[in-house]
């Protein structure tokens, strides 16, 4: 029987260690909080105090972390992954970082004499508890084909991009358009709802559209509940936040200039800071229409009180 460990207990891990031990994998789980624990402990899964226990009792050990520091302090640590015995082991990690980040791991892992996959997945907890999860896959061909039923515990699909980082460019490639999107949208709709169109009418009208991707259709009552929108309730902009500075600094490295990305996180920067951090993306929304307001009253009609004819 394979040996999946899993490192990080968020709700993504949490989500993968249950499917994982419910297609019957022997599943031992690593937290920082051991609280996070406690529940799959009451339904078998093995406690590792360390991430180097962790290492020694695992042949496939899934990382899903918070951010690139949380990835080099569990890996390369005094007591991380690769402090254990790691000879023949295979590190999938699947936590959405920098490329830089994922490709600075496979020396030191294949110096420990194990294999790297970077596999991040798109996808909230949900599609993780309905094993419809989109997993995209860094490494070579026979490393992803060794863990690709592990990760088939809780994913639709395991798609090979190339070689190891290819997985972890491919998530940031996939997120930075939803985020820009849900930015651009919040400035749209701040024009609209200044000039006294009201939030329901626009977004009937845009959601009517060609431009309505499905993540807005999915999304739209997070949009009109904007403060008021339950915590924890998908991808929140405190993840998003996090997610667009991995993205502004891997297009750096590739020579890109990444201009909306910078934008996009300068808005869910202000958001995260103005208590939205909770929240969904989509709430990102009711963010620029409130700073809107706190920067000029909404009036119904443009700050020169002239008719539209006479401003062209």
């Amino acid at each position: 029987m394979t040996r999946v460990g899993v490192a990080g207990l968020g709700r993504m891990g949490r989500a993968a260690a249950g499917r994982l031990m419910a297609a019957g994998y022997q599943v031992t789980v690593c937290n920082r909080t051991p609280d996070r624990a406690a529940e799959l402990l009451e339904l078998g899964a093995a406690w590792a105090a360390t991430p180097a226990k962790l290492t020694a009792e695992s042949d496939v050990v899934l990382s899903m972390l918070t951010d690139d520091r949380a990835v080099g302090d569990v890996y390369t640590g005094p007591q991380g992954l690769l402090a254990g015995p790691a000879d023949g082991t295979t590190f999938v990690e699947m936590s959405t970082v920098r490329t830089s980040t994922a490709l600075g791991l496979r020396e030191p892992v294949e110096r420990a004499g194990a294999r790297l996959v970077d596999a991040p997945m798109s996808g909230p907890p949900a599609a993780v508890r309905a094993g419809q999860l989109l997993v995209l896959a860094g490494g070579e061909a026979g490393d992803v084909a060794r863990v690709a039923p592990v990760l088939a515990s809780f994913s639709r699909r395991v798609v090979h991009l190339g070689p190891n980082g290819a997985g972890t460019t491919m998530k940031l490639v996939l997120q930075l358009p939803m985020a820009v999107l849900f930015a651009s949208l919040g400035e749209a709709l701040s024009i609209g709802t200044q000039l006294g169109l009201s939030l329901d009418a626009m977004l009937d009208v845009v959601l009517d559209s060609q431009g309505a991707p499905p993540v807005l259709h999915a999304r739209a009552g997070l949009i009109l509940a904007g403060q008021d929108a339950p915590a924890g309730a998908g991808f929140e902009v405190a993840g998003v936040r996090k997610d667009l500075q991995a993205m502004v600094a891997t297009a750096q490295d590739a020579g890109v200039p990444a201009t909306t990305a910078a934008a996009a996180l300068g808005l869910f920067a202000g958001a995260m800071a103005a208590g939205y951090a909770d929240r969904d993306l989509a709430t990102v929304v009711d963010y620029a229409i409130r700073l809107a307001r706190t920067v000029q009253p909404a009036t119904g009609q443009p700050a020169t009180g002239q008719p539209a004819a006479a401003l062209r």
